[in-house]
């Protein structure tokens, strides 16, 4: 997964239309304990100013220099880095490694269409990949490709060694119908884990700010909140309220989408009984399967804190493809 939903490619496109010029560097291979993972993007421009990493400051500086060479020439270039043991430690790491980078000038190198397209995806939560063939310089964006990579969010060459494709994932969304003690716990987990979570409640007395301070909380009845908020594959919906007028229009909703995952508190008397609702409501048996319940792997967790760890564990597992 990329360290964050960063604004990269649009502060790319931003400096290219102010006039100041841009390259794109990102991460396309690494050996050894390099200090970011492919995929990682830094910005330079015309001027010399950045944003984001590629090294977490090992050889930034060095990468300034060739992307302002990259600019005048108008062409990409592969820069490789070899990181020390000391510089590496400085950065939090036990050792060095290697990092190759490909540097793209904007508007020559890529096109500027192609990069307002991948801006464009990104504000309407599209995933897509950017492939480009090192040795001729074809780029594309794809929808609906490389769908292992996506689903692990994995950048990286593919067999050819030539052909670099970079995943562009929307960022991971949780959904949690029940201000309850478990979306205590919850949130600040799935925030560390990369998620930007949302809780639903209308019982106003639960979902206070005073209970979740600083995060996004709607007290509409569930299926109106979902609907405003939207559901798509990187989006996770978690049903803790135990109550079928509160937890099932949620629940619907998620059903007919295409939420990555579904999960619900209850025994499995209570699972029972949710999925003999869902079978009434004429949903099938496919789409009933998809619902978790009992939520969370089996960890034998006791508490809100654990029983969140076992509803984040699964979640991964299922983002994943991983069977536990």
């Amino acid at each position: 997964m990329k360290d964050s939903f960063d604004n990269i490619p649009e502060t790319a496109l931003s400096w290219h239309r102010d006039g100041l010029g841009a390259a794109l560097a990102t991460v396309v291979e690494t050996w050894g304990s390099a200090p970011r993972r492919v995929g990682a993007q830094l910005v330079i421009g015309g001027d010399g100013r950045i944003e984001g990493s590629v090294s977490g400051g090992c050889v930034e500086g060095a990468v300034i220099v060739e992307a302002l060479e990259a600019l005048e020439a108008g062409e990409h270039r592969i820069l490789e880095f070899g990181v020390s043991d000391d510089d590496a430690f400085a950065v939090g790491l036990a050792c060095g490694g290697t990092i190759r980078i490909l540097v793209e000038p904007i508007g020559t190198a890529m096109p500027e269409d192609l990069l307002a397209e991948l801006v464009d995806a990104r504000a309407k939560r599209i995933p897509l990949a950017y492939e480009i063939r090192l040795w001729d310089g074809t780029r594309h964006l794809l929808h609906d490709a490389y769908p292992d990579r996506m689903r692990r969010d994995q950048s990286g060459f593919e067999e050819d060694g030539d052909t670099f494709v970079a995943i562009h994932n929307p960022p991971l969304r949780l959904i949690i119908v029940g201000a309850v003690h478990i979306a205590q716990a919850l949130v600040p987990m799935a925030k560390i884990a990369g998620y930007d979570p949302a809780i639903i409640d209308p019982r106003e007395a639960f979902a206070s700010d005073a209970r979740f301070p600083g995060e996004t909380i709607l007290h509409d009845w569930p299926d109106e909140a979902v609907e405003k908020l939207g559901l798509d594959a990187r989006t996770a919906l978690v049903l803790l309220t135990h109550d079928p007028k509160l937890d099932d229009p949620a629940l619907e909703a998620a059903l007919r989408a295409d939420c990555f995952y579904i999960g619900a508190l209850g025994s499995t008397r209570t699972h029972a009984k949710r999925e003999a609702r869902m079978e009434a409501a004429e949903f099938t048996e496919k789409q009933i399967a998809r619902i978790h319940g009992p939520i969370g792997l089996n960890i034998g967790a006791a508490g809100p804190a654990e029983i969140a760890v076992a509803i984040l564990a699964q979640m991964t597992a299922v983002l994943r493809g991983v069977t536990p």
